[in-house]
């Protein structure tokens, strides 16, 4: 591996004494990840895997040219899903056509889930364009698109990722994080039935950024880094998302933020629930000392964690330990993970941190952008009706 094409200035290992040339000790890799695919045009955040291991990824409209926001990767190569029309933006058309997916997920019943921002560039959602779509991997069809109502998918909403039970209510719910930079964040729950919606958790204090938070990647701290401004903290809020192997819990963190937190499903489910109850039943598992952007869980009960700061992705255990899977140079900002029934966890690695808004309108970033696997010992959560 070129580090040097990776932007990183690397002394040498190696050092003469007395003319004996002698090699320093330098860190050590973690786990043994596998380079899946490579990506030379727009950054991917989100991956899924069906259960017949088909792969899914997209790209949201941050400002890289954007031809299609959703692709199903075929012999290495991302291809337009379910195809290039419905890709497509057309900003007076935001309810028919995709405007900028930050996720696709697929459910426990192998179907896949696109969650559509309605946002461009992180600017206002447009009218009709946020909204959960699905589509049958069997046809290849859309099957349903639930709008969120703008008292749900507020202007500065920015849906983020997205997680299901299908044993709630006759089809199932679905819980999305709304990471919003500059509006209340919260958890959406959603009933894939009536396609009905509602905020819960709405600018708790849980789901919202750690003002003071400073993170450190690549060794150095990432601000926001106007050209001639002065530099501001970061300010995303909730963002990762896992359910619990059982449901009755989901967890969730900020972006801009170093804790981890876990809410009961009953509480965010029960309609009669006040906000100050579901407050009430929102847990806070402490300081990682370090921070994530995606989230997973396994059928044995754990958490997994991308870990930005420090190149890796650990796993958080029923006991509330933490273990180190993955720590590796490459890992360059691990953002969305998904845990395939192979066995597999898949995750992105983008190099987010090296954007132009955190180098004064400089892009950093060194194509191409990868997508990883690594081989675990659990399956995926898969919460639904038997028979």
């Amino acid at each position: 591996m070129n580090l040097r094409l990776l932007g990183i200035t690397v002394l040498s290992a190696a050092f003469a004494v007395g003319g004996e040339e002698r090699k320093l000790t330098t860190a050590e890799p973690v786990g043994t990840i596998e380079a899946v695919a490579t990506f030379d045009g727009p950054m991917p955040t989100g991956v899924t895997v069906s259960h017949k291991g088909r792969i899914f990824v997209n790209f949201p409209r941050w400002g890289d040219k954007v031809e299609f926001t959703v692709a199903e990767m075929k012999g290495g190569k991302a291809v337009a899903y379910p195809n290039e029309a419905f890709n497509r933006l057309d900003k007076d058309r935001p309810a028919e056509r995709l405007v900028s997916v930050q996720s696709v997920v697929v459910d426990p019943a192998d179907r896949l889930w696109m969650l559509d921002t309605g946002s461009v560039e992180f600017g206002p959602t447009l009218p009709g364009g946020p909204k959960l779509v699905g589509v049958d991997l069997a046809t290849n069809k859309v099957f349903r698109s639930i709008p969120f109502p703008p008292d749900v998918a507020l202007k500065t909403t920015y849906l983020n990722d997205i997680r299901f039970d299908l044993r709630r209510g006759k089809s199932g719910v679905a819980y999305i994080t709304d990471s919003s930079l500059n509006g209340p964040n919260g958890i959406i729950v959603v009933d894939l039935e009536t396609g009905k919606s509602r905020r819960r958790l709405n600018d708790h204090a849980s789901t919202k950024a750690d003002k003071a938070f400073l993170p450190i990647v690549e060794g150095r701290p990432l601000m926001n880094r106007p050209k001639g401004g002065e530099p501001t903290h970061m300010t995303f809020g909730a963002d990762g998302i896992a359910i619990g192997h059982d449901g009755k819990y989901l967890y969730y963190c900020p972006l801009s933020s170093r804790r981890l937190y876990r809410v009961a499903t009953e509480a965010l489910l029960d309609e009669k629930a006040t906000e100050s109850d579901v407050a009430k039943a929102v847990e806070d598992l402490g300081d990682r000392g370090f921070a994530s952007d995606g989230l997973e869980s396994d059928d044995e009960g754990r958490i997994y964690l991308t870990d930005y700061e420090h190149n890796a992705i650990l796993r958080r255990g029923a006991n509330g330990r933490y273990e180190t899977l993955v720590y590796d140079p490459r890992v360059l900002w691990p953002d969305t993970m998904s845990l395939a029934t192979d066995g597999h966890l898949y995750f992105t690695a983008n190099q987010l941190n090296r954007q132009a808004q955190f180098h004064e309108d400089k892009d950093l970033r060194r194509k191409p952008y990868v997508l990883f696997r690594v081989k675990v010992d659990g399956g995926p959560v898969l919460l639904k009706r038997k028979g």
